[in-house]
């Protein structure tokens, strides 16, 4: 009889054992599936206010030694005639363009840096993030000129220095917003959204 009970009872020892273990296990597998993805959506976010604080950095030091080293002095040749340093005042936007809608420039500089800065909860994406912070760098550049040089608060001159040949004259922040549109445009025709989806059609 004893013999009966232990050959008839023992399967249901580990069984039971094996139920608890799998859902620990199972339950444990969700933990770490979510522990994972919000580190990596942070370290996402770092990625881009890194990027755009190099971005804004560069920028912001390249102006101050412009200002003080090469305004009001001849251009200097850096390849030729065919790039140059030029140091001149830009009340428009990037590449010298609308030169009278200094104001709305502004506006639309602050509300790029919200909308990022919203986006960015939601952001999974390394490519993503690459790109929104160079948007968020180049726009801070800008939008620093406009608030604190002359000839007034969201209205000052943006400085530019780059002049290539046959092109406008630009600097480093506006490099940097062009390079992260085309990286974003290149990213949504690849179907890779900011959250890490991918679409294939």
């Amino acid at each position: 009889m004893a013999e009966a009970e232990r050959i008839i009872g023992t399967p249901d020892i580990p069984e039971a054992e094996h139920g608890a273990d799998g859902g620990q296990d199972a339950e444990g597998g969700g933990q770490d599936a979510e522990g994972a993805q919000r580190p990596t959506g942070k370290r996402k976010i770092a990625v881009l206010f890194g990027v755009a604080l190099v971005a804004y950095a560069l920028d912001l030091v390249s102006k101050m030694v412009v200002v003080a080293k090469l305004e009001h002095h001849e251009p200097i040749d850096v390849v030729g005639d065919l790039l140059r340093f030029n140091a001149i005042r830009n009340a428009g936007a990037a590449f010298g363009m609308g030169e009278a809608y200094t104001i709305i420039f502004t506006v639309i500089a602050t509300g790029v840096i919200v909308v990022i800065a919203r986006l960015a909860r939601k952001l999974y994406s390394l490519p993503w993030a690459i790109a929104l912070g160079l948007l968020l760098g180049g726009a801070l550049g800008n939008l620093t000129d406009r608030i604190f040089r002359s000839p007034g608060v969201f209205k000052g001159a943006v400085v530019d220095f780059i002049a290539p040949k046959g092109f406008a004259v630009f600097n480093l922040a506006d490099s940097a917003i062009v390079c992260g549109g085309i990286l974003i445009v290149l990213l949504s025709f690849r179907g890779l959204d900011p959250d890490g989806t991918v679409h294939k059609d």
